[in-house]
């Protein structure tokens, strides 16, 4: 039976606490996953929908996707796990690389006795993604990809530094204060091994592989990833079931900066709308599709940007 913050730890240590203060409305609860302490949050009462699992960026903790998580719990049955070597999780003996955390991903559904859920990555979280698709193709049912960087266009390390200072000052100033504390908590030797993993993993031929449908979110305003155009070019050479919207104004962490616009697209994504903007986030930014995979369901009334 998979074990919750009310049960006893597995390994017989005294169950972990909690944060005193609520991040969110989703519940806090920690887990036991093949010896390592992993803190998640879930939907405190799951409706009966389908489960949808958030994976944070690199160096961070699931905190920062909370703003968009917390507006799917009651149309998913939505996780927001720290994985293992990240936020108040325990740090397994040797770093995960990017197959690594795809294993640790499906080693916490196994844990909540999930068979197959949708994945929705930001960031490093959606090469872990593109991996559990490689790896477990029979447990992804969709994948969700937001502002996937970690490619040539973010090499060397010292670029991608210069890239993340860029963004830092065009995210809302509220991120700062998730992120510092879970970027000091990574610490520069993790770091390190993680980038060296992230540009020797083989995302675009990964994303290429896909054979289940694929949103890919991306902010117009993002510094670690190429220009919209620059993607819209290269989807164009496919005919996969990829479906490319940009998010205009948005940075790189539009799980935290534009949940409204974030969560309104990924609504429409899963019941297989034609994407349009959120009525409901005036003046904050515009959402707009500008790919659809062969694949796909032909888009109606949609609001497209001149080729």
């Amino acid at each position: 039976m998979p074990s919750s913050s009310a049960d006893p730890s597995p390994t017989g240590r005294e169950p972990k606490r909690l944060p005193r203060h609520p991040a969110s409305r989703l519940a806090e609860r920690w887990t036991t996953v093949d010896g390592i302490d992993m803190f998640y949050r879930e939907s405190p009462v799951p409706p009966d929908a389908p489960v949808m699992l958030h994976l944070h960026g690199f160096g961070l903790s699931g905190r920062y996707l909370l703003p968009t998580a917390e507006r799917l719990m009651d149309d998913f049955h939505t996780f927001v796990p720290d994985l293992p070597g990240y936020g108040l999780s325990g740090k397994p003996a040797k770093a995960l690389d990017v197959p690594g955390l795809a294993h640790a991903a499906a080693r916490f559904l196994d844990d909540r006795g999930v068979q197959s859920a949708t994945l929705v990555g930001n960031s490093m979280g959606c090469p872990v993604i593109l991996e559990f698709a490689h790896l477990f193709p029979e447990r992804i049912d969709r994948a969700i990809l937001v502002s996937p960087a970690g490619g040539l266009h973010n090499q060397p390390l010292t670029r991608a530094i210069s890239q993340l200072t860029i963004d830092g000052k065009r995210e809302p100033r509220e991120m700062m204060g998730i992120a510092a504390p879970d970027y000091l908590r990574f610490g520069v030797q993790s770091t390190v091994k993680m980038f060296r993993s992230l540009t020797r993993y083989p995302s675009l031929e990964r994303l290429l592989a896909l054979t289940i449908p694929t949103l890919a979110v991306v902010g117009s305003r993002d510094p670690l990833m190429p220009s919209p155009s620059r993607i819209q070019e290269v989807a164009r050479h496919t005919d996969n079931q990829v479906l490319l919207v940009v998010i205009e104004g948005a940075a790189h962490a539009i799980n935290f900066s534009h949940p409204g616009e974030l969560a309104h697209v990924i609504r429409q994504f899963m019941a297989d709308e034609a994407i349009t903007d959120d009525p409901d986030s005036p003046g904050e930014a515009r959402a707009y599709e500008i790919h659809r995979g062969a694949s796909h369901p032909p888009a109606t009334d949609q609001d497209l940007p001149d080729s």
